[in-house]
C-alpha cells in the first residue's frame, strides 16, 4: 500500500518504519524542516533501539521517504496515518491543536484522503468530531478510523512487530477491511485485530495505560506500607504475583513512572471523566500517589543528612524515566535531583544515553559524568533512579576507593541489603527494611515526604 504517516516523533516514526519494512511505500511526513533533514541523513533524534537500522534500510530500497509538506493530491495514496502529539495542558486535558490542524490541512486538499487514521492519543469522541468535519468539507468521501498505538519505548519496534493486538475502531466496514489487510504481517501469530466503534478504540487506549499505571501506583503504596512495617516487598510481589489472576508485570516498586504516556494519559482520563460528570477518584488517586512516589528518595536522602545537603556530594545514577530510552519527559530523576539540588547537593549525573535531553532541563546545575564509576568520585552517597543493565553489578571495592560516603539509595530495588551490609554500606531501597551499618542514623520522616 502507499501511505502517508504525519508526525515523525515517536509513534510515527516507528510506524511509518515498520510498515514500510513490511513492504509498504511510506512517506513520513513533519513540519519540522530539521528533523526532516535529520532523518534524511539516516539519523534518528531519538534513542529507541532497532529503529536506526530499520530506517536506512527502507530508504535505502525506495520504501521510506520523508518530507515538509503533505501533498495536495492524496489520489494514490491509500491510508494516511495522523500520529502527532496531544501533549497535556495545565488541567490535564489532552491539547488537541496539532490533530486538528492536520485534518484542516488534508480535508483542503485538492483530492483528500480517502481513509484518515488517527494514531494519536485523543479523548474519546475526537473521532467522530473528525469525521464530521471531513464529512462537511469533503461531501463524505473521507473516512476515520481510530487506531491506538501500545508502543513501550525501548522495546517498539518489537511490539509493533509483534503486538499483543491490532486495535481498530470504524463503523465503516471498507476502511476496517483496508486495516485489516495492512496489519496481516503483524498478526500471522493469531494475535488479533479487534473492530470496534471509534469511541471504544479511544477507550481503550486510555484504559489500557491508565490500569497499568494504577498497577504501578498501587505497588508503590504497599511498598511505603512494608516499609513501615518491616515486611519485604519482593516477598509480597512473589505471594501476590504467583496468583493468575493478578500476575507479575508491572508489579514492581520504584521511584515512580514518568515518561510521555502514563503521566499524561491518567491525566486526561480524569478529564474526560471530570467533563462527562463521572467521578474519577482512583485515576486521581493514581496521579497522586505517583506524584509523591517520585520525591520519596530525594526526602529520604535529605532525611539522611540531617535536613540539609549543603557541603554534599549525591551521585545519580539513571536519568531517563526507563532503561533503553533516552526520555527524560516526567523522569523520576529530575524530580529527585531538583530536590537535591535545593537542599544544597551538589549533584553528578550519568545515563547511558540520555544525557543531553537531562542537559536541556537541568543545564549546568549538575555535573554531567562520562560514566557511572565517574559520577562516584568523592560523593557521600549514591542514588540509583533508572534500572540500566550496567547498573545491576556493582564493584564494591572501586566504590569504597572513589566514595567519601557509604549511602546508597536503590530506587529501583536491584540490590541485595545484605550483601550491601557486608560490604560496609547503609542500604535505603523501596518496601524494605533499612540496612545500617555505618552508624549513621538518619533523621526520622514520613515514607515519600514530609507532610
Amino acid at each position: 500500500m502507499r501511505l502517508v504517516v504525519v508526525g515523525t516523533g515517536y509513534v510515527g516514526l516507528v510506524t511509518g518504519t515498520c510498515l514500510a519494512d513490511a513492504g509498504n511505500y511510506v512517506n513520513c511526513v513533519d513540519k519540522d524542516l530539521l528533523k526532516v533533514e535529520t532523518l534524511q541523513r539516516g539519523q534518528v533524534p531519538f534513542y529507541e533501539p532497532e529503529l536506526p537500522d530499520l530506517i536506512v534500510r527502507n530508504v535505502s530500497a525506495g520504501r521510506l521517504r520523508f518530507s515538509s509538506c503533505l501533498p495536495d493530491d492524496f489520489a494514490t495514496i491509500d491510508i494516511v496515518f495522523v500520529a502527532v502529539g496531544t501533549p497535556p495542558k495545565e488541567n490535564g486535558e489532552a491539547d488537541l491543536s496539532a490533530v486538528e490542524a492536520v485534518a484542516e490541512e488534508l480535508a483542503a486538499a485538492k483530492i483528500p484522503p480517502r481513509l484518515v487514521v488517527v494514531k494519536s492519543t485523543v479523548p474519546v469522541g475526537t473521532g467522530n468530531r473528525l469525521q464530521s468535519l471531513f464529512d462537511k468539507r469533503t461531501g463524505g468521501t473521507t473516512s476515520v478510523a481510530s487506531n491506538p498505538e501500545f508502543l513501550r519505548e525501548g522495546a517498539a519496534v518489537a511490539d509493533f512487530s509483534y503486538p499483543d493486538r491490532i486495535v481498530v475502531g470504524s463503523t465503516d466496514a471498507q476502511a476496517a477491511e483496508t486495516l485489516r489487510k495492512l496489519y496481516e504481517p503483524f498478526v500471522r501469530t493469531l494475535h488479533p485485530v479487534l473492530i470496534m466503534s471509534r469511541e471504544s478504540a479511544e477507550m481503550t487506549k486510555y484504559a489500557s495505560n491508565c490500569l497499568l499505571a494504577t498497577r504501578i501506583s498501587f505497588m508503590n503504596e504497599v511498598a511505603n506500607l512494608c516499609q513501615a512495617t518491616g515486611a519485604s516487598v519482593t516477598e509480597v510481589r512473589g505471594g501476590m504475583g504467583f496468583d493468575s489472576r493478578i500476575g507479575f508485570r508491572y508489579l514492581f516498586a520504584g521511584a515512580g513512572y514518568g515518561g510521555s504516556c502514563f503521566p499524561k494519559d491518567v491525566q486526561a482520563l480524569a478529564a474526560i471523566g471530570r467533563q462527562q460528570g463521572v467521578p474519577v477518584g482512583l485515576l486521581e488517586s493514581v496521579h497522586a500517589v505517583n506524584q509523591r512516589q517520585k520525591q520519596l528518595l530525594g526526602q529520604r536522602v535529605i532525611d539522611y543528612f540531617g535536613g540539609s545537603c549543603a557541603g554534599r556530594t549525591v551521585a545519580v545514577w539513571g536519568l531517563a524515566f526507563k532503561p533503553r530510552t533516552d526520555d527524560t519527559r516526567e523522569a523520576p530523576a529530575l524530580t529527585i535531583i531538583e530536590m537535591l539540588l535545593a537542599a544544597g547537593a551538589t549533584v553528578q549525573v550519568f545515563d547511558p544515553v540520555a544525557m543531553d535531553n537531562a542537559r536541556a532541563e537541568l543545564g549546568d546545575r549538575v555535573a554531567y559524568r562520562s560514566n557511572n564509576l565517574e559520577a562516584l568520585d568523592g560523593a557521600d552517597a549514591l542514588v540509583v533512579v533508572t534500572e540500566w543493565q550496567e547498573f545491576r553489578t556493582l564493584d564494591f571495592e572501586q566504590m569504597r576507593q572513589l566514595m567519601r560516603g557509604r549511602a546508597v539509595f536503590d530506587g529501583r530495588n536491584l540490590y541485595s541489603g545484605q550483601e550491601m551490609a557486608t560490604q560496609g554500606f547503609d542500604y535505603f531501597s523501596i518496601g524494605h527494611p533499612d540496612v545500617l551499618v555505618t552508624g549513621h542514623r538518619p533523621a526520622a520522616g514520613p515514607p515519600g515526604g514530609k507532610e
